[in-house]
């Protein structure tokens, strides 16, 4: 029986543990935190083949510049002295082009349709509910301008057979009955789906301990035992571990984890924040964007989350409440009848999401530490990429050829 470390306990974590253990390996899981607080447990709960386009495309150069004199805005990086921001932001602006939006579109897409049908077995499969729902995504707008942007992206999608529905108006609010939507119109992904993360990660994390993984809680990596390019073991400050195979699957730390390993591995924390409002007596059907505001929307059962903004501050947890005001201000102008205050700081998650710099995230095998395999740089897409990410991990190492082409998220791709 092969011995795998899996460096971080998040969604791509956790999936991965599970497909190891399918396969008959025995895993431990060294988590820094304590499991309970991490990027996968508050966000939108979004399962979306239609986020095919990367965040590296043409426009967000200028849209970013523009969202970042306003202190609500959905996107703001704080300016620092660092040669890793300055690194990665070149590295960005090089890929915001249409060459490397058309090569990579394809790849999301495959990897978005892969990942999506391991849900639809995980759902029939797994002996607990995580909330899993087919019921599509509403991208909705209100201006001209936007309409024209997403009536393209939808164009886009439909050329690369990821269905897109473009809705009047009045078509907008048939998906809505119970709820008045205020827009000009929106575009309507029946694919997607969406589920109830915390119920997903709480309760994945008691079957995999049912199951004989073992998972240590504030468990930080210090350094490694490197020989002959091999991993030989891993020094916590719970102790030292010895695995045949290592997996770093550290979301937003993973640039500085693959520096004590030898590697560049560019990354941003994108931090995001969200509220949930429980006992929703009239909620929404569908999971919505607000396209202006750059705000998710999710229904979970009686409740009803919403989520949203793309913070480059750093590895940091402070929590901005222009931020999540901008969520809130939102929230009126797409559903007039809804009056949602601010809420309390304590009730404001936020998760740091890991951001590669063109857009796609880190899977493979090291060519430079040969036991060791990176599965991270998911930003926004952690949930939704999470047990394709883990099932082509497993498939690495059983040296079996994963059913998706890796090249394009080849972790040494920017040595």
């Amino acid at each position: 029986m092969t011995k795998i470390g899996v460096i971080g306990g998040g969604i791509i974590g956790l999936s991965t543990a599970y497909y190891l253990t399918q396969a008959g390996h025995h895993v431990t899981i060294l988590e820094k935190g304590d499991l309970q607080t991490g990027c996968s447990l508050g966000n939108a709960g979004m399962i979306v083949p239609s986020h095919f386009i990367p965040l590296a495309a043409p426009g967000m150069i200028s849209k970013g510049i523009r969202w970042m004199f306003n202190s609500n805005s959905p996107f703001y990086v704080k300016p620092r002295l660092s040669a890793e921001l300055l690194r990665w932001g070149y590295l960005f602006y090089k890929h915001a082009n249409k060459t490397h939006v058309d090569a990579a579109i394809p790849a999301l897409k495959e990897l978005s349709f892969f990942s999506k049908a391991m849900y639809q077995q995980l759902a029939k499969t797994l002996p607990f509910d995580f909330g899993y729902h087919e019921r599509g995504l509403l991208m909705l707008y209100q201006s001209a301008e936007i309409e024209k942007e997403e009536l393209e992206t939808a164009e886009i999608a439909n050329h690369y057979g990821v269905e897109a529905r473009v809705l009047s108006a009045e078509q907008v609010q048939e998906l809505e009955p119970d709820v008045r939507v205020n827009a000009r119109g929106g575009v309507y992904f029946p694919g997607d789906a969406h589920l109830t993360p915390q119920d997903l990660v709480s309760r994945m994390i008691a079957y995999l301990k049912s199951k004989g993984v073992t998972i240590r809680t504030d468990c930080e990596v210090i350094d490694f035992k490197i020989q002959n390019n091999q991993i030989q073991s891993v020094n916590t400050n719970l102790g030292t571990y010895a695995f045949d195979e290592i997996v770093l699957a550290t979301g937003s730390w993973s640039g500085s984890v693959a520096r004590q390993l030898g590697l560049s591995l560019p990354m941003q924390a994108g931090k995001g924040y969200s509220f949930t409002l429980d006992h929703v007596k009239k909620n929404i059907r569908t999971p919505s964007i607000f396209l202006e505001a750059r705000v998710a929307v999710t229904p979970m059962g009686e409740a009803l989350r919403f989520g949203g903004t793309m913070e480059i501050t750093g590895n940091n947890h402070n929590i901005s409440m222009n931020r999540v005001k901008g969520i809130v201000d939102a929230i009126p102008r797409y559903y007039p009848d809804m009056k949602v205050s601010m809420p309390p700081k304590e009730e404001v998650w936020h998760g740091l999401r890991p951001c590669s710099p063109d857009g796609l995230p880190y899977i493979g095998r090291s060519k430079k530490v040969h036991n060791l395999i990176l599965a991270t740089g998911h930003a926004m897409l952690g949930i939704s990429l999470g047990p394709g990410t883990g099932k082509m991990i497993a498939d690495l190492v059983d040296h079996k050829q994963p059913e998706v082409n890796l090249k394009p998220f080849d972790p040494e791709r920017f040595d």
